[in-house]
């Protein structure tokens, strides 16, 4: 296998953000492995999803239904549509390892960004840094695990309708 170069995994974490931003969610979907997860710590430093409370930890399939939600024209509490912008730091390549555990390689990209999130006269801003877990698959770059760190995570929020 041929490892990724440092320009097409920084490519790929701006390019999904686009996706984002563009309301492309299908495609953005598409990113995930089946096995691939979103997740949103409360706690600054949480190790795991599982034995502690997370603002989100979706796996594919809530990820879908999340997608369909947004896509529908039934959504009412989506119309007017909620809308997105990334503002991305360079990504950083955290670790490579192009043949990894599974054998599909592992690479490790942290982006500290600011997004915010509008819909009609609310905007909401946060800020904070997105850590993609990307393997290889048929010689593509998919998303195993996309976490994203808010610096404020433990504060109270409202709805968070779209995906950072």
């Amino acid at each position: 296998m041929t490892p990724f170069t440092e320009r097409q995994l920084i490519d790929f974490v701006y390019a999904e953000a686009r996706m984002l931003d563009e309301a492309r969610y299908t495609q953005w979907l598409d990113l995930f492995t089946d096995d691939g997860y979103y997740w949103m710590p409360l706690e600054p430093g949480q190790t795991d999803p599982r034995l502690h409370c997370s603002l989100m930890y979706e796996d594919k399939l809530l990820l879908r239904v999340r997608v369909e939600r947004l896509s529908g024209a039934r959504t009412f509490s989506q119309q007017p549509r909620s809308r997105c912008h990334h503002l991305l730091q360079q990504p950083q390549i955290e670790s490579a390892d192009a043949h990894g555990d599974s054998g599909d390689g592992l690479w490790v990209v942290r982006t500290a960004f600011i997004y915010t999130e509008t819909r009609r006269d609310v905007q909401t801003m946060y800020s904070g840094w997105a850590r993609h877990e990307l393997v290889a698959v048929d010689g593509a770059l998919r998303i195993r695990l996309k976490r994203i760190d808010l610096v404020n995570s433990d504060c109270a929020f409202g709805n968070i309708n779209l995906f950072m």
